[in-house]
């Protein structure tokens, strides 16, 4: 009997390339959430075994249809978030009810055997960002209400759910999706911006661990692979980051490089010089010698998956 793998927000960025990753897997039942809009039909042509279910999380209203039609699913990937700082900052009840994932939580719970897996996506906006190179035990200070609400969703999982893997996830980048997504994608964008000739304004103080989509993506199969082989519950909290620490004028500069633009059209500013309308932790670079020990993981350099990436534009 085929497991069952549900994906909570599959029209997104990560939740698209997940989609698209395990469309070609013969031996697991897909299924996936949407809530803003229908599923694009590029999207469901391309995922045509894959079953979408329209599901609130505010509310938890859908998940009834899910049980229902789909049954309990073996493992969920919440990929679900109100991402934007500057969103949650403006609406932070909106933020607290959409990123603390209680009503999935409670539907979980409803099944007789409270064993399904569950790999929740959150963010190294939960560090302070005075530090270099944060560890997965070192204290969460977030410096916006992002930040806090992804620290109360770890919270409410490993208080209420005994099956976990937490993913610290840094700024995802790759490809475009098989349905493009509305948000700007950071290499796409750079390339843009570059390839117009004119001057651009990067930070030279704000440092992260970028990393590439589908290091994610093997993340997660492995993790699911796993548990599903092994059946042994996890409680799992990893930093996912790529392995260089990267401020937004040192990912310009790689892209400028791969293209044989200028890097005089690069122009170094502080990010304290613009108001972005919420706070912005200046260094939350990872350290994830856990990732790679725990997994047995090597990641993909922030060129490497620049390079792959470049590829697929047009």
């Amino acid at each position: 009997m085929k497991k069952k793998l549900l994906i909570i927000g599959g029209t997104g960025y990560l939740g698209q390339h997940l989609l698209q990753s395990y469309s070609e897997s013969l031996d697991l039942s897909i299924a996936f959430t949407y809530h803003s809009s229908n599923p694009p039909d590029v999207l469901l042509q391309a995922v045509p075994n894959a079953v979408p279910f329209k599901v609130d999380l505010q509310t938890g209203h859908g998940f009834d249809s899910v049980s229902s039609t789909f049954g309990q699913p073996d493992v969920v990937v919440n990929c679900a978030a109100l991402s934007i700082p500057r969103a949650c900052e403006t609406d932070p009840s909106l933020a607290m009810s959409v990123n603390v994932p209680s009503s999935l939580v409670k539907w979980l719970s409803s099944f007789t055997e409270s064993n399904t897996f569950l790999i929740h996506l959150s963010t190294d906006q939960v560090y302070e960002g005075k530090n270099s190179y944060y560890k997965e035990e070192n204290e969460t200070l977030p410096v916006n209400v992002y930040g806090q609400s992804k620290v109360a969703a770890e919270e409410y999982i490993s208080s209420n759910w005994s099956n976990f893997a937490i993913l610290r996830s840094s700024i995802i980048f790759g490809p475009q999706t098989m349905s493009p997504v509305p948000k700007s994608l950071p290499i796409q964008w750079m390339d843009s911006v570059l390839a117009k000739g004119q001057q651009t304004e990067f930070f030279h103080d704000e440092f992260r661990c970028p990393v590439y989509v589908k290091d994610v993506v093997n993340i997660i199969q492995i993790l699911t692979n796993r548990w599903i082989s092994d059946g042994e519950k996890m409680q799992l909290l990893l930093n996912v980051g790529g392995p260089d620490r990267l401020s937004r004028v040192q990912m310009a500069e790689v892209v400028a490089r791969v293209r044989g633009y200028d890097a005089w059209l690069i122009k170094q500013v502080s990010a304290s010089s613009i108001d972005r309308g919420v706070k912005s932790p200046a260094d939350i670079s990872m350290d994830i010698s856990k990732l790679i020990q725990t997994l047995n993981f090597i990641p993909t350099s922030f060129q490497d998956g620049v390079k792959l990436t470049i590829e697929t534009i047009t």
